[in-house]
């Protein structure tokens, strides 16, 4: 329906997507699904249609300038101090989903023989296994925005074939993820394992408390966040480049935000909006490389995908009950820090709040920003490492 070449006509079918998944999540079982899953599997529908293209320069624009600008957007909220003093108990719940993301995917490399995939993708199986552990330790730690970031990290974005096949798994279990992690709660033989929970009371701030001085959302805050976002992914580009980092564009610009957002915490008032204007950017971003997902392509090395994701995500579930379950955390704890790891900060309070844990929404935004920032670090890390 649109050619590569339309730009604003399929820069028009990705708003048109988003602005569709923001009034169908509205609805009853759209809320369960959240806006992220249906404009991802909305954006595969459209482009395995042939409503819109696979690749096209329209995409690379938003990968090259949205994605960077993203990233500040979302940790500008990401002052460690509050972290720490709001979310404890559901930021320990994702360290430890954090950390069977990591044994799940060193568990699928070593059972798996990767090197059919290095074919495909021209590189060799050494090198195709350690870019597959960055690029889904990154992607299930802290949602797709990583995923893009180890992508063109690990240089697996440069095979448009192979990434594609990669993109269309990673979405499609990432949406049957979170309809697992919806189920679980229902499921009583499960429910009775754990501690009951008992929502926390409100904090109504005081006259005196700062909190209560907050700045509402107007085009000077909007523009403010826009100008400190697209600021921060400069400053960090030419510090990349002075220092002659290869790959560490995202690394420095997690690093230079946080300290950022935790040494001005009045910061986030300043730039009231940005968290949400990070959203509606999200949703452009998740139907970009959600078009990418060549269902035909990912056929034809599905099983071994399949296989590799399968493992992951089931080691990552048994470690975050098991380890949870003896740390006395309680499931709606674990099930929100495990969204906000495999899918990001924007589900992550969306499941909170379709649930009634109303005292997991904040901690949820704020463990999903720390996905945003660890899952780079630890994708990162375990690719130089293996």
């Amino acid at each position: 329906m649109f050619s590569p070449d339309n730009h604003l006509g399929i820069f028009a079918a990705l708003m048109g997507l988003a602005a569709l998944a923001f009034w169908l999540q509205a609805t009853r079982i759209g809320a369960r699904l959240t806006g992220t899953v249906l404009v991802i599997l909305m954006a595969i529908f459209a482009a395995n249609a042939g409503l819109i293209p696979h690749q096209a320069p329209a995409y690379d624009f938003v990968f090259t300038y949205l994605v960077p600008v993203l990233i500040p957007l979302f940790l500008l909220q990401g002052d460690i101090r509050r972290l720490l003093r709001e979310a404890s108990r559901t930021t320990l719940a994702f360290i430890v989903a954090s950390a069977g993301t990591v044994a799940g995917v060193v568990l699928a490399i070593s059972l798996l023989d990767l090197s059919a995939l290095a074919g495909k993708a021209n590189i060799s199986a050494t090198d195709m296994e350690s870019a597959i552990a960055g690029l889904f330790a990154a992607t299930y730690i802290g949602g797709s925005v990583n995923y893009a970031a180890l992508g063109e990290m690990t240089g697996l974005s440069n095979d448009a074939s192979f990434f594609s096949a990669a993109t269309a798994a990673d979405n499609l279990f990432s949406a049957i993820f979170l309809s697992v992690l919806g189920l679980l709660p229902g499921v009583q033989w499960l429910a009775r394992r754990f501690n009951d929970h008992s929502q926390l009371k409100t904090h109504i701030p005081s006259n005196d408390d700062p909190e209560r001085n907050t700045v509402s959302m107007t085009p000077t805050s909007l523009c403010t966040a826009l100008a400190v976002a697209t600021l921060l992914v400069t400053l960090s580009d030419a510090t990349s480049a002075w220092l002659d980092v290869s790959g560490g564009r995202y690394i420095i610009l997690t690093v230079l935000t946080l300290a950022l957002a935790t040494t001005v915490p009045k910061l986030r008032h300043w730039c009231a909006g940005g968290f949400e204007l990070g959203v509606v950017l999200s949703f452009v971003f998740f139907g970009s490389i959600a078009a990418g997902a060549d269902v035909a392509a990912m056929l034809s090395v599905a099983p071994i995908l399949i296989t590799l994701v399968s493992i992951l995500l089931t080691t990552h579930l048994l470690c975050l009950l098991i380890i949870g379950r003896w740390l006395k955390l309680t499931l709606p704890e674990l099930l929100t820090a495990s969204n906000a790891a495999v899918l990001g900060a924007t589900t992550a309070p969306a499941m909170a709040a379709a649930k009634g844990w109303h005292d997991q929404i904040t901690p949820g935004v704020l463990v999903g920003v720390l996905g945003y920032s660890l899952g780079t670090l630890i994708g990162g890390l375990l690719f130089n490492l293996l």
